[in-house]
């Protein structure tokens, strides 16, 4: 019997290779939350999944699931994200967020917000416009609401009685009550983006039960 195709939206978050031929993709889909899904033969030189089964790669694609897992027939994709190849710096702020929406996706969820938000992020992270500090803090915090854990506005880490300051607390909930497609028309000073920051990273250890690999390249950066 012939498996049914099913078309979803979606981003490569990672890629391995499997066997001599193959990769092992894990995908965020708006339809289906993060899935796994193989690509029999993409790593042929002439297979037309090829160049759709990379990271960053964002598009329609084709999955039907066998006996215990999905597997890629088709890829259409709309978005390579081109811009990281050449720079960097965006590359690595790129992979982080990769590795947070695969910390934060579920499997058979309703994923489109999140997906949403990882597509207009990474596509703020090549913009030169951009702040990536703030793209990365932004991410961080809408994550968190989406994933409905956002705490609210919580006390320093050390203690101290100072206050955020009011312009960061702004921002701050602007975050929390913004549609995602408004979450970047703001500037912050460079004392306010690091409180921002600062917040950002007392959420994190208090709601991640684990460090990312690819903060620690971040924070040397």
């Amino acid at each position: 019997m012939r498996q049914q195709n099913e078309k979803v939206t979606g981003i490569v978050l990672k890629a391995e290779p499997i066997g001599e031929y193959d990769r092992r993709l894990v995908l965020l889909t708006g339809e289906r939350g993060k899935i796994s899904a193989f690509a029999r033969g993409a790593r042929r030189p002439h297979s037309p999944l090829l160049a759709a089964t990379n990271p960053f790669c964002f598009g329609s694609f084709s999955i039907f699931f066998g006996r215990s897992a999905y597997s890629l027939s088709e890829a259409q994709i709309s978005n390579f994200f081109a811009g990281f190849r050449d720079d960097y710096e965006a590359a690595y702020y790129g992979c982080y967020l990769l590795e947070l929406a695969d910390y934060y996706g579920h499997e058979n969820n309703d994923e489109r917000q999140l997906l949403n938000l990882l597509y207009q992020s990474l596509k703020a992270l090549c913009h030169p416009a951009y702040e990536r500090r703030l793209v990365r803090h932004v991410f961080e915090i809408k994550a968190l609401v989406i994933n409905g854990e956002y705490p609210g506005i919580l006390p320093r880490a050390d203690g101290k009685a100072t206050d955020w300051d009011d312009s960061t607390i702004f921002c701050l909930n602007h975050i929390v009550d913004s549609s995602i497609g408004k979450l970047f028309n703001f500037t912050l000073s460079a004392t306010q983006l690091a409180e921002l920051g600062e917040i950002s990273a007392i959420y994190q250890s208090r709601f991640m039960d684990r460090p990312l690999k690819s903060l620690d390249i971040l924070d040397k950066l």
